[in-house]
């Protein structure tokens, strides 16, 4: 006599239900959901004369109302500058 194993038969119901509640949950999320694309950065390059600072270029290219300490926080991001600038070195001011 020969014994034959039963196989459970797997079924797709509880990966279709689980599927089914994850969309319920994530759907209406992003629905009201609003992308904006980034503005395009413009950028002037200079090139660091003998005597620039960092603050004289940043006042040079600042705005009337804008803050001459966040352009200088910008240009340091954009530049990674982490010391003094050398004159002859060329550096991106955003606009």
């Amino acid at each position: 006599m020969t014994t034959v194993a039963k196989r459970k038969k797997l079924t797709l119901m509880p990966a279709i239900t689980l599927a089914a509640l994850s969309l319920m949950v994530t759907l209406p999320a992003l629905s009201n959901m609003h992308l904006h694309a980034a503005t395009a950065q413009k950028f002037a390059t200079v090139t660091v004369q003998p005597g620039d600072t960092l603050w004289s270029l940043a006042a040079a290219h600042t705005k009337n109302d804008a803050d001459v300490q966040e352009t200088i926080d910008r240009i340091t991001e954009v530049n990674h500058l982490d010391g003094t600038l050398q004159p002859g070195e060329h550096l991106r001011i955003p606009e």
